[in-house]
């Protein structure tokens, strides 16, 4: 049996394991299956792959994207770039007779492990169709984990963008900063925050969206509920919005594909 999994902390709601249950039984895939392993420590993910000896890949989420780095003996290049990893294939190969081939690893261990950063491929995937010409520069309100990806994928895209904050950091603007011209100056808008999740419906990032237009294109990472208020602002006023359901999708798909991959990493 193949088996693959979420690490995280806490998992009471997985969209992974719903997912890929889902998948399997829609598929006819009797040989694979998927379950949550909630580690509160990163720390913790040695045990947990001497306790699980059939695991072959595992999906990261918080709040080990970016911690799980230093667990790793090969990350992908956007995956470096962004500073964050949400895929880990597992390789039973050890990193002692890999180095062998000059391919020196950075854990002790009888398996290799190798960071993806899945998010890229599912937000570029799902960006690029809305995406108008005028759209080459963007407001990215937040700068935790969840926005890496989305950074690497606007510097991919040769977009500009500007980051936004609660609380003061290098090359941020504050939320209570924003004017007008931000606003205008910025048609694509993007929420990397928790802010507007279920169930708190009610809230939403403080921007002035008195001043977005139906030039602009509005995308939420939040995928619960379906279209968050900061979504209904936008679409009140003509903007193109976008929620985070289909990135899921599409993250899903890619860690399946890089774990099933016979592609070997240097």
């Amino acid at each position: 049996m193949r088996q693959y999994g979420l690490i995280g902390f806490p998992l009471s709601h997985s969209f992974s394991k719903r997912y890929f249950a889902e998948k399997f039984q829609n598929e006819h895939i009797t040989d694979a299956s998927y379950d949550n392993y909630p580690i509160e420590h990163i720390k913790d993910l040695q045990d947990l792959l001497d306790d699980h000896p059939g695991l072959l890949g595992l999906n990261v989420t918080v709040p080990h994207k970016i911690n799980v780095l230093k667990y790793l003996d090969w990350i992908e290049h956007d995956a470096k770039n962004a500073g964050a990893v949400n895929c880990i294939r597992i390789h039973k190969e050890s990193p002692v007779l890999a180095a062998f081939s000059g391919e020196l690893g950075v854990n002790d261990h009888d398996f290799r492990l190798e960071g993806f950063n899945t998010d890229i491929y599912g937000f570029e995937m799902s960006l690029r169709p809305l995406l108008k010409e005028h759209q080459d520069k963007a407001l990215v309100l937040g700068n935790g984990g969840a926005a890496k990806a989305v950074k690497c994928v606007l510097d991919n895209l040769g977009i500009a963008y500007q980051l936004v904050t609660r609380k003061p950091q290098t090359n941020s603007i504050l939320f209570a900063d924003l004017k007008p011209h931000h606003i205008s100056q910025h048609t694509l808008i993007i929420n990397t925050t928790p802010v507007g999740t279920s169930p708190k419906i009610d809230e939403c990032p403080p921007i002035p969206y008195e001043f977005i237009t139906k030039q602009h294109l509005l995308y939420d990472l939040i995928y619960n509920p379906e279209k968050t208020l900061f979504l209904k602002k936008g679409e009140e006023r003509g903007a193109a919005i976008k929620n985070g359901y289909e990135m899921l999708l599409l993250q899903a798909e890619k860690s399946w594909e890089i774990w099933n991959s016979k592609e070997k990493h240097p």
